[in-house]
């Protein structure tokens, strides 16, 4: 696990968080002041005001950290060994089997207690 710098906080970076805030804001109002155009349009003005929102965000210092993340991740994805169709399918057998086992074993304790409470009680 590699060491890293924390990149430093800018002044600005809470007039940037603002400006994401109120463009979403814009985003969400404008979709409502625009109920009677058609869908396209107003989800291609939200696609864009997104993009705007998520640039300026990826300008800050968490934005930045929270990109990398997404960097990091995609790259131990890449590593994952993923099982193969037959691995899956013999593990999703076991697992049907065993939960079947499993529901007809508390079936029959179940009868077999509210049995014996019935003669017990009467």
């Amino acid at each position: 696990m590699s060491i890293k710098a924390e990149a430093k906080e800018s002044r600005f970076d809470a007039l940037k968080w603002l400006v994401v805030v109120v463009l979403v804001a814009v985003g969400v109002v404008a979709n409502h002041y625009f109920a009677a155009q058609s869908i396209l349009y107003r989800v291609v003005g939200l696609l864009v005001l997104a993009a705007i929102a998520a640039f300026v965000a990826l300008q800050t210092a968490k934005g930045q950290a929270f990109f990398g993340l997404l960097k990091d991740a995609r790259t131990e994805i890449r590593k994952v060994v993923w099982p193969t169709r037959q691995e899956t399918t013999q593990t999703t057998l076991i697992v049907v089997a065993v939960v079947l086992v499993m529901a007809l074993l508390l079936w029959g304790l179940d009868s077999l207690l509210g049995w014996l409470v019935s003669t017990i009680v009467g």
